[in-house]
């Protein structure tokens, strides 16, 4: 079998490749990206890495011939950004995989979207796939990413779409790394009580989920929430990392409501100014503020999928690369 792995330069693309390479039933991999990280580099004869831009239709084609299945894991995730930046990146590209993979006959494709596509300004818990969508999406990325996947459902090529949550563990360099870059730089509090329930994924669990899809007939043409099915606080998590790394416990609170209207005079001011990205955002605010859970009753049933590591491991195998690396510094 030949599969393509597109973003396979980012966290989850790495460890994803990393453990494909180790399959006896996959003969070759084409992962693509547009960078390579030294830590996020898997060195193996199966693998060939060729970067470029998806956006790139003769790039696309070229990077989709002969291949059985394609496992899309790029996109634009930055929390700001303009809606044509977001475009480029997540809807003009899978146009261009979509139409590659019609064209070079992909028996499957597996595609990486973000329950983002659920997030509302208030506490939502146990959200399942089939829950109605927000009748306007949080932003551009959220957007995107949903019609990103409404493209995949109107292609007519078999699909697997996996919403996972929050990825942690060995290779994160976004979303712990930019907490504590935040609280380096002074500007992390905790938002409203402090209470709110979030999943934490070890990316681990979402390769098993990815690699049981790819054999997986009851799986297509399904749409399926990733997460741990076990929520945690999220700033005791924090806490706990931060003393892990020598550094004091955050205990200095901000109201949610003047957090948010703070975080609305920025965005206005950048949007004025046509300026870079603000210092917080309003969905940074309320991600740090809002219980935030998923339902994964659909994936346990049909795909089998039953998560093996657990969420405190996941953030002791982070701290462990964090130092190996350096990355505290």
């Amino acid at each position: 079998m030949r599969i393509l792995v597109t973003g396979a330069t980012g966290f989850l693309g790495f460890r994803l490749i990393e453990k494909l390479n180790s399959l006896v039933y996959i003969n070759d991999i084409i992962a693509t990206g547009r960078k390579i990280k030294k830590t996020h580099f898997v060195e193996s004869n199966k693998i060939n890495y060729i970067l470029g831009d998806l956006s790139d239709k003769p790039f696309v084609n070229q990077i989709t011939k002969d291949v059985d299945v394609l496992i899309n894991c790029a996109s634009l995730s930055s929390p700001w950004g303009s809606y044509s930046d977001y475009k480029k990146a997540n809807i003009d590209s899978q146009n261009n995989l979509i139409d590659a993979s019609k064209i070079n006959k992909i028996k499957k494709i597996i595609y990486i979207s973000s329950p983002g596509v659920y997030y509302e300004f208030r506490d939502k818990i146990d959200i399942s796939e089939e829950d109605l969508l927000p009748k306007k999406f949080v932003n551009h990325y959220a957007k995107t990413k949903f019609l990103a996947e409404e493209l995949l459902r109107a292609s007519n090529i078999p699909y697997v779409i996996f919403r996972p949550r929050a990825l942690i563990g060995r290779g994160d360099y976004v979303i712990v790394p930019r907490l504590i870059k935040a609280y380096d730089e002074k500007k992390l509090k905790i938002v409203g009580n402090g209470q709110n329930l979030v999943d934490l994924t070890p990316v681990s669990n979402v390769v098993d989920a990815i690699i049981l899809s790819i054999n997986s007939d009851k799986a297509i043409n399904q749409t399926f929430n990733l997460s741990n099915g076990k929520p945690v606080k999220l700033w005791e998590v924090i806490n706990y990392v931060l003393k892990k790394l020598d550094r004091n416990i955050i205990s200095q609170r901000v109201p949610y409501k003047i957090a948010y209207g703070v975080s609305y005079l920025f965005e206005l001011r950048s949007k004025i100014f046509n300026s870079d990205e603000p210092t917080t955002t309003r969905f940074s605010i309320g991600i740090l503020a809002k219980s935030f859970t998923l339902n994964i009753q659909k994936a346990n049933n049909i795909l089998k999928y039953v998560p093996k590591q657990t969420t405190q491991e996941a953030i002791e195998e982070f701290l462990k690369w964090y130092k190996t690396n350096n990355l505290k510094d």
